[in-house]
Order: structure tokens, then C-alpha cells, then sequence
């Protein structure tokens, strides 16, 4: 048994980083300290306050554990490394976990290429980045394959030289075929060190070559080439206009704020590269309500750049943050260089800090925008539905229909919306056990006492179990009952429930003469709703939802059938040949239009079976 106040009198006074774990043993919190024993033991004082957030966490804290390091700095490192493994529910998190791409020039090969990369390695290539957009960066590549003509192989060169037949690209003139030894290790090298110097952003000689090229085709009446060389340029244009300058001291920086808004926040990043801003992009980080804004910033820093291989020589921040200098130290020791931590006071610089302030500000205003829309189409819309049948607390709704052709293969589907969205998991399909022919009523009376009485069993057996806070996949009961139809069906569900001595309200989904929603039958009238209304428009999605997961379960059945029928006559075709066959082929046709070598080559399939199949595909009278 572990005990809380005997084992806080055995925390050291040294650093290091502290885990706490509930009573399931799962990990909640992840901490550093400067000392473990003063940190630790501030949790489980009475005067402690650090906001609601960390009382609910200290509440749930069954036990705890540390590791020792010799330095604030190696306890910062070992808790990025910590979090970001196992993901703690009270540390503040960073919801986003995106990698950013590269441009890398393999520069320890004898024929470089230049290639697409999300990671940063040590070797001897070179690396450009890392781009905010991927769609770009592919772009790039492409366009600087076509101008240097470089290879895009993964031949080993110059040792398979004159091994295989040149490429695609050599005769579409986008490669010099190193491959076939038709240029020099020098030749190929000065188009390398052309296109790095492209990628340093350097591209007028391009630029004038490229212009030069065209205006020669042109004199030569060659146009299409002339319109090769035009498209080139515009390309190289394009990109040369997306690196906007933002600096003239060619620095590498990231210039990083945050807005917040109760328990959501968003960090705004700006990628500052060679003095270009080369691109942006933004965070979603959950934070508790007592979380400040210099925490939240530090929190960020760490866990981004724990995840990133590229560290910046400096970062911009909008305010100052409580662990600047060991944050410092600790990015300076992974890009291998000093890396300064700064808050610009006035200048470009602050004006950079204060547009990256905006646009997290704007970003999360969209975002609340945007939820409270869903919102007006799901839960808005449920709690319309429950205003026009006088229901409060509608939660979980439930919605049936009953597909058959001609009664054959009679089905029926529960389709079950929560908060006003689909939750898929829930819904369940039935196979009609007692009723044949077209009985809709029939039908649906033992669809819906299958679904109940099945419930009940499953909550009594969680209560035999003191389970009652636990869900099996039916024992959750609607707040309301939708029926797709009017009086006959609702007086269905309504005797249903009458019989398992339930109250769960019912209503019904009443259609018009062109089989479109038309409003609620409800206590024996019906309810006519907006039709311009989200309520109505949620109404309809229910519907047409029943409707649709009926009908797919009555005709993958039908299929299964009418399949499994017609096998059944083939000859020397018995359970595993049918098997393969309708696991194999979507469809008769498809089984009709093999030949017998595609047959023989199935499992639990030989020549003979396979010409059988096709003999009586092929016999006249056959397959249809």
C-alpha cells in the first residue's frame, strides 16, 4: 500500500522530474522540479492553490513516483521526452502532432538528387526548410528537376553505371542519364550547386537563362519549346513571390503567440528562414482556466520543439516566460549553437510578434464560430426537436425503419443520434426471426422487443455485477423514440413499450405524397415544423439515415443470396469454393467473366471446379 505523507518525507532535495499516477495506475501528471522534495510536497498542502484544474488532479493522485537528474536543464529534457510518450490527461497539451518537410540534396553522393524528407538527419546531405506546406515543397522539386535536368533514380552511382536502360525522364530531356554515363561527376555537380543556389533563394540567373532560352526558340520558330521555357519561368516567378522578405539579417527565427479564450487557446507560429518568412501555421493547445499565458507559452515551446528536428537560432515571443533560460540552454544543446529566447519591445520585430498575436486571436474566434454552428445543427437542433414536443433533457434518440421487397429477406435498422450526431457504434441491425410476408407492423413490433427486452437483460445484469455506471450495446435507453412513419407505426412502439412496462416517449417521422419530411406525429396529432429550421433539417438527416442503413443491410443480404443460390447449382462447388468465389468477385458478372485460369487460381480452387464455374456460366440459359 503505497502511502502518500510517509513516502513525501523520502523525496530528496535534488531536481528531477515527478509522475503521478491514479488509482488504475495510469499515468495523469508529468512535472519537473528544481528541488522534488519542495515541489512534490506543495500538492498535498491544504494552503496549496493552483487552480481547479490541479485540485481535481491531487484529488485523483493514488501514487507517485520520480527520477533524479543532475540538472533543471537534463529534468526539462527527460519530461518533454516523458509527455510527449504517454500523453498525461492534466498536463497542458499540444492537440496538434504535425511534422513539417524539407528539401534535401544528397550531397555524399557522387550524382546528388534532390529530394523530399520530414526528418532532419546528421548525414552529409543538405538541408532547406523545414516549409509549412508539403503541396509546395513537391512543387519546388519538381520544378528544379525540370530546369537542372538531375536525376530522381535511387541507382548507385557510379557503380551501376551502364547496368539498365536510361529512364523516362532522359528521354523527355528531364535527366542527363548519369546512369548511362552521358555526363561528368564535375558537369553534374555545377547543376547541383545551381540548383542550391535556387534554393537559397537566388533566382534571377534562372531566371535570365530561362528567358534567354525562350527568346532563342521563339527566333527559331521552335514555339513549343519556346512555351516550355515560358511555363518554366512563370513557375520560378511564382516561387520567388512566396518568399517575402522579412528581414535583411538572413536569420533563422520563429516568432511565436498565443490567444486564449477559457479552457482553448491557439499559438500562432511564424517560420522565419535566411530572413524570408517561408510560411506559418497554428496550434490548438487545451489549457486549464487558471494556465496563464507565459505557461502556456513555455509548455508549447517544449513540446514542439521536443518533436522537431530543425531548432532556429532565435525565437520572438510576445511576452516573457518563467523558464527562459533553461528552455534556452536546453534548445542550444540540440541545435548545437546558442539559441536566444526574446521578447521585441518595438520595431519590425514587435510588430512580426504583435501580427502572429492577431492571427491566433482571429483563428480562434473562426473556430468558435465554427463550433457554435455544429452546435446549432446538432445540439440547437435537438433542443428544438424537444421544445416542439414539450421535452427537456433530449440527449440520445433513436430511429427505426423496416426494409423488405415483397417480404423477402425482411430487415430492420436502429440508427441512434447523441447531441444531434450520428454515433455509428450504437446502431444495430435485425434479421426479422418471426414475422414473413410484407408486414411493416409486424415487423417493427419484433425489431422493437427484441431491442428492449435485450436491454433489460443487459442492465440487470450489470446490476448483478454493480456494473451500473458501465454500457453494453444496449442497455442505454432513447430519451425519445422516432418512428419513420405516422400513427400506425408510433401505436406500434407505443404497445412495445406498454408490454416491457417502459415510458420512453415516441414519436413519429410523417411523410408527404412525394415521400418528403413533412413534420412529427406526436400524442395523436401531428406537429408541423419549419422547414427552413434545423430542427427539421435534423429530422430529415434521422430519417433518411434509418432509411439508408436499412436498405444497405437488406441488399447486402439480397446479394448474399441471390449469390449463394446460384452456386449452390454449380457442380462440385461446395462451402469453401463458394466461399472464395463471393469473397473473391463483388458480383455474378464478374464470377461470369473470368476465365478459368483466374478461377483455378483461388483457394480451395483446382482446374476442375474452375472449368465447372465456367461451364455454367457459359452454358446457354446460365447466370442470368
Amino acid at each position: 500500500m503505497f502511502d502518500i505523507q510517509e513516502e513525501l518525507k523520502k523525496l530528496p532535495q535534488k531536481p528531477g522530474v515527478y509522475i503521478m499516477h491514479d488509482a488504475k495506475d495510469a499515468i495523469i501528471y508529468i512535472g519537473k522540479a528544481v528541488s522534488l522534495r519542495n515541489r512534490v510536497r506543495q500538492y498535498f498542502r491544504p494552503s496549496h492553490n493552483e487552480g481547479l484544474k490541479k485540485e481535481q488532479m491531487v484529488r485523483q493522485i493514488e501514487r507517485f513516483e520520480y527520477i533524479i537528474t543532475d540538472s533543471e536543464l537534463e529534468a526539462l529534457i527527460l519530461e518533454c521526452n516523458l509527455i510527449k510518450e504517454h500523453r498525461p490527461k492534466y498536463n497542458t497539451m499540444l492537440r496538434d502532432d504535425k511534422t513539417y518537410p524539407y528539401i534535401r540534396v544528397t550531397l555524399g553522393e557522387d550524382f546528388p538528387r534532390v529530394l523530399f524528407s520530414r526528418q532532419m538527419k546528421k548525414d552529409k546531405s543538405r538541408y532547406f526548410g523545414p516549409y509549412t506546406s508539403a503541396g509546395a515543397v513537391k512543387d519546388t522539386i519538381d520544378l528544379i528537376q525540370k530546369i537542372y535536368s538531375l536525376r530522381t533514380c535511387s541507382r548507385a552511382l557510379p557503380k551501376d553505371i551502364g547496368k539498365d536502360r536510361p529512364c523516362l525522364n532522359y528521354h523527355i530531356h528531364q535527366c542527363m542519364a548519369p546512369c548511362q554515363g552521358a555526363v561528368s561527376k564535375e558537369e553534374y555537380r555545377k547543376q547541383i550547386n545551381q540548383a542550391i543556389e535556387f534554393l537559397n533563394g537566388n533566382y534571377q540567373p534562372v531566371l535570365k537563362e530561362l528567358e534567354g532560352k525562350m527568346q532563342a526558340a521563339s527566333e527559331e520558330m521552335n514555339f513549343e519549346k519556346a512555351i516550355e521555357y515560358r511555363e518554366l519561368a512563370k513557375a520560378v516567378r511564382q516561387i520567388a513571390q512566396k518568399q517575402k522578405i522579412t528581414s535583411s539579417d538572413g536569420e533563422d527565427k520563429d516568432i511565436i503567440a498565443m490567444a486564449s479564450d477559457g479552457e482553448d487557446a491557439v499559438v500562432q507560429m511564424f517560420f522565419v528562414r535566411d530572413g524570408r518568412l517561408i510560411g506559418r501555421d497554428h496550434f490548438h493547445v487545451t489549457v486549464g482556466s487558471e494556465d496563464t499565458r507565459p505557461q502556456v507559452l513555455a509548455t508549447f515551446l517544449k513540446q514542439f520543439y521536443a518533436g522537431t528536428p530543425f531548432i532556429p537560432r532565435e525565437l520572438m515571443l510576445q511576452e516573457e516566460i518563467g523558464e527562459a533560460e533553461v528552455i534556452a540552454e536546453w534548445l542550444g544543446q540540440k541545435r548545437g549553437q546558442k539559441v536566444y529566447i526574446r521578447v521585441p519591445k518595438k520595431g519590425t520585430k514587435e510588430k512580426l510578434v504583435e501580427l502572429a498575436a492577431q492571427n491566433a486571436a482571429m483563428v480562434l474566434s473562426q473556430d468558435k464560430e465554427k463550433i457554435k454552428r455544429e452546435e446549432g445543427r446538432t445540439i440547437g437542433a435537438l433542443k428544438e426537436i424537444g421544445r416542439l414536443l414539450g421535452l427537456e433533457e433530449l440527449k440520445r434518440v433513436e430511429a427505426y425503419d423496416i426494409s423488405n421487397i415483397s417480404g423477402f429477406e425482411t430487415v430492420g435498422s436502429m440508427v441512434v443520434y447523441e447531441k444531434g450526431k450520428p454515433k455509428r457504434s450504437d446502431y444495430r441491425k435485425f434479421k426479422l426471426r418471426t414475422v414473413t410476408g410484407p408486414d411493416d407492423y409486424g415487423s417493427m413490433h419484433e425489431v422493437l422487443t427484441r431491442r428492449f427486452s435485450h436491454g433489460m437483460k443487459e442492465q440487470e445484469a450489470m446490476k448483478e455485477q454493480h456494473l451500473e455506471n458501465e454500457y453494453g450495446s444496449f442497455t442505454r435507453f432513447p430519451d425519445l423514440l422516432m418512428m419513420d412513419g405516422g400513427k400506425g407505426q408510433v401505436n406500434v412502439a407505443l404497445k412495445v413499450l406498454e408490454e416491457l412496462k417502459l415510458a420512453i416517449p415516441v414519436c413519429g417521422m410523417v411523410k408527404d405524397d412525394n415521400h418528403r419530411t413533412r413534420g412529427l406525429y406526436y400524442h395523436n396529432q401531428e406537429i408541423p415544423i419549419d422547414r427552413h429550421s434545423e430542427g427539421f433539417k435534423l429530422i430529415t438527416r434521422i430519417q433518411d439515415e434509418a432509411h439508408r442503413f436499412a436498405i444497405e443491410y437488406h441488399r447486402s443480404l439480397r446479394s448474399k443470396e441471390q449469390v449463394h443460390s446460384v452456386l449452390d447449382d454449380i457442380p462440385g462447388i461446395g462451402a469453401a469454393r463458394r466461399k472464395a468465389l463471393m469473397k473473391t468477385f463483388p458480383s455474378l458478372d464478374a464470377i461470369r467473366e473470368a476465365d478459368v485460369e483466374t478461377l483455378a487460381g483461388l483457394p480451395s480452387m483446382n482446374e476442375q471446379a474452375a472449368r465447372a464455374v465456367f461451364a455454367f456460366f457459359h452454358k446457354e440459359g446460365n447466370g442470368a
